[in-house]
């Protein structure tokens, strides 16, 4: 009887054993945005090795990382936050916080996670340990009257700056006591649609769908308030129709210019980050959605809304011209770099696939199948601002 009790002991803590020693550098997120799960994936195997399920609804998800890469927070449509465990591969918590929300941030110690929702309009604070709800700040913008949130990004000094689409503002709030955030509030323009924070955390951009104009806002001194810049950015003379909005989240910055996708244009917009002017436009095939630099700054890779969703391609920074085009699969909705550079991942939806390439010589170098992915995203992403 004696052995018999060890022997299944011994099962049974085999069973609950640790995940096998392993850094989580080299490893990622694959979104399936139809059926309420996660592929994780291994970059320098090229390979699936998990899937969760049980993430509700991914249709519109985006996710962050813990700063010891191990875990990701995952943010639903549906208003789940799901914290996952990329080692033992697994769900930790999860919890339905609003009605509907379509992405989130964390803190620059890592310590807090925050949501931002479109019902009930505003941002919700987590801790980012155990998910309980530390505080949150309601959007209302006027008495009875609450925006949804978009373009929500992390800056130095536990503060998150966001853009009310239907207040017409951008909020800065710190939470440095994180159960008692201030907040303050900037004029911006009509329908912020989304925001994007420089890599150095210092200037918060929030692009304008109701009118042309970026609006910019020095973080570190908000006394000056905001001012606009880009005055003819966006939808341009011509109201063009918009298929599907740019995310300005994955914009380019390479050689002391930023890259950002024109709205309702067959272009990319250069601008010179020095004093925030227009130096140059780019043809391109189809509109604009996600327009994002090589890590090392010399390629953009510029994928489209439909009917332009099949393809992909290649601007040189160097030249300032479009280079090479790529035909990755149908409905590309998302783009990935590895840490350094030497592989870019490409999510076509409607194929049901992953495509890797090398993007020294655009030959693609592997393939996971993944049903109906979305937005890829890398462990890396952890240790940047505004990612």
């Amino acid at each position: 009887m004696y052995r018999l009790l060890t022997l299944v002991s011994i099962f049974l803590l085999a069973g609950c054993a640790a995940p096998a020693l392993r850094g989580t550098g080299d490893l990622g997120v694959v979104v399936e945005r139809a059926n309420g799960q996660v592929t994780l994936v291994d970059t320098s195997k090229r390979a699936a090795y998990a899937s969760v399920a049980g993430l509700g609804d991914l249709s519109h998800a985006s996710l962050v990382f813990s700063r010891d890469g191990r875990y990701a927070y995952v943010f639903g449509r549906d208003g789940g936050l799901t914290k996952v465990d990329l080692l033992e591969q697994r769900i930790v918590k999860r919890v339905l916080q609003s009605g509907n929300a379509i992405g989130g941030a964390i803190s620059q110690d890592g310590r807090i996670v925050v949501a931002q929702n479109y019902s009930p309009g505003g941002i919700k604070a987590f801790d980012a340990e155990t998910l309980e709800l530390l505080s949150e700040v309601p959007a209302e913008y006027s008495p009875g009257s609450f925006s949804k949130v978009v373009g929500l990004a992390d800056l130095p000094g536990q503060r998150f700056a966001y853009a009310l689409f239907d207040g017409g503002e951008i909020w800065l709030s710190d939470f440095s006591d994180p159960r008692h955030p201030r907040t303050e509030r900037f004029p911006a323009g009509q329908q912020p649609y989304d925001g994007l924070v420089t890599p150095d955390g210092r200037y918060y951009l929030a692009g304008l769908f109701g009118e042309d104009g970026v609006v910019l806002l020095d973080t570190w001194q908000t006394g000056q308030g905001t001012r606009r810049i880009l005055d003819n950015y966006g939808r341009g003379q011509e109201k063009l129709p918009v298929f599907k909005m740019p995310h300005l989240r994955g914009w380019a910055m390479a050689q002391g210019r930023a890259y950002l996708p024109a709205v309702g244009r067959h272009e990319v917009l250069v601008v010179a980050a020095d004093g925030w002017h227009e130096v140059g436009r780019i043809p391109v095939r189809g509109q604009p959605v996600f327009v994002m630099a090589r890590p090392d700054g010399r390629q953009v890779w510029v994928n489209y809304a439909f009917p332009d969703n099949g393809w992909v391609e290649v601007i040189d920074t160097l030249s300032g011209q479009v280079v090479h085009t790529l035909a990755p699969g149908r409905a590309v909705l998302h783009m990935e770099f590895t840490p350094r550079g030497e592989q870019v991942w490409i999510s076509a939806r409607d194929d049901n696939r992953v495509l890797i390439y090398d993007t020294a010589s655009f030959a693609k170098v592997g393939e996971i199948a993944v049903q109906a992915p979305s937005g890829i995203f890398f462990t890396s992403r952890a240790h940047r601002t505004g990612f």
